[in-house]
């Protein structure tokens, strides 16, 4: 099965790469392209998932970008590291949970070269370090091409965040390698890469 991975050292805007995903799926149905991984990183960009509510706003000045994904409003900036994704689930297992598994078991593996120990939480989608969010996970499936994708605080600054509540959460509840390690931060495209192709085997 080919799969195409991306990494992209200069930031890209979120809609030029959503632009770029959405196309890529369509052509995936079409069996015209083949899977993507996309690594990357956004300039700072607020967006809201179709469970996201007005109240969630709490700075009135910030510009929303309104998406079709799962989940609520969070936010991009840099030092935060976006995996994409465009799989066709119609070539694989045709379980979204499986799925979700599969993302959360990356990123728990992944915090650990930092040596940070995280979980999943069935409540709160998404990956935890004790009571704090490191890691979001947004998907949409469309003919059973999963799509959309997950982010990991590295090193970003965290402070635009008292600007939402994010993921419906308490602002405050958001952290980063950066915060929570004294492991130098390198090659993280590289060990993201690396360790999701390996769970995608269990898709």
């Amino acid at each position: 099965m080919t799969l195409q991975v991306k990494i992209s050292k200069k930031l890209v805007s979120y809609e030029m790469a959503f632009s770029f995903l959405r196309k890529r799926v369509e052509l995936i149905k079409k069996s015209k392209k083949n899977e993507l991984i996309w690594i990357l990183e956004h300039p700072l960009t607020f967006t809201s998932g179709i469970r996201s509510k007005k109240n969630e706003i709490l700075d009135k000045k910030i510009k929303i970008i309104k998406t079709n994904r799962g989940g609520k409003i969070t936010l991009h900036n840099p030092g935060q590291k976006i995996v994409y994704f465009a799989l066709n689930l119609n070539n694989r297992k045709k379980d979204i949970k499986n799925l979700i598994k599969q993302i959360e078991l990356s990123i728990i593996n992944f915090l650990k070269l930092y040596k940070i120990k995280s979980k999943a939480d069935k409540q709160n989608i998404g990956i935890w370090v004790k009571n704090k969010k490191i890691a979001s996970i947004g998907i949409r499936v469309s003919n059973w091409v999963a799509y959309h994708g997950f982010s990991i605080n590295i090193n970003n600054d965290l402070s635009p965040y008292k600007k939402i509540i994010p993921c419906g959460l308490d602002n405050t509840k958001i952290t980063s390698i950066k915060l929570e390690s004294k492991v130098q931060i390198l090659n993280v495209e590289n060990k993201l890469r690396d360790i999701f192709l390996e769970n995608l085997k269990n898709i």
